[in-house]
């Protein structure tokens, strides 16, 4: 048997009963708003094709993902898969189940940020690439130039509970 209790309550705001001046309405909650998405247009995002391989990893991380980041609101993206999510004017761009970087090969550097390791591509000097190189799939994450890794280190949360840890195996 399920039992459900549902407790509605009204909050007065004003103060004690020996105040003349006590408000008779419901308490002003003061914070801000839930976050939504920017007002931005769509933003076009090449993502590779679903796969058997990438399906339950990328649905389970798309699932957490942050409606702000690094103080950046996210923004709707325009692509064939589902895996993509942006944030932000110039965006930050995040794709899920994409290939191997071609760079992370034995021998290359990994940063490790919060138990999640990265291999960083700055080769292309408009961006810079962070892909995670640990977990069951690759996640990409391109910095537009003049951004520091701040939301490479707030996404490591998510990733880190949404995806496993699993040993890197870089190219030959």
């Amino acid at each position: 048997m399920v039992v459900v209790l549902v407790v509605l309550a009204n909050v007065l705001g004003g103060g004690n009963e020996d105040d003349d001046t006590a408000a008779r309405g419901p308490a002003e909650i003061e914070g801000t708003a839930p976050q939504q998405r920017a007002d931005l247009p769509p933003l076009p995002v090449e993502v590779p094709p679903v796969t058997p391989e990438t399906e339950g990893p990328c649905t389970a991380l798309m699932a957490v993902l942050p409606l702000e980041l690094a103080r950046q609101p996210s923004r709707p993206v325009q692509t064939d898969s589902p895996f993509a999510y942006a944030w932000g004017d110039p965006a930050v761009v995040l794709r899920c189940g994409v290939e191997r970087p071609a760079g992370w090969v034995t021998g290359a550097a990994a940063i490790q940020i919060n138990g999640v390791q990265w291999y960083v591509d700055t080769d292309d000097p408009e961006t810079t690439v962070w892909t995670t190189v640990d977990r069951p799939v690759y996640v990409e994450l391109t910095l537009p130039p003049g951004v520091d890794s701040a939301p490479v280190t707030a996404l490591t949360t998510q990733i880190a509970e949404a995806l496993p840890y699993q040993e890197p195996t870089p190219g030959p």
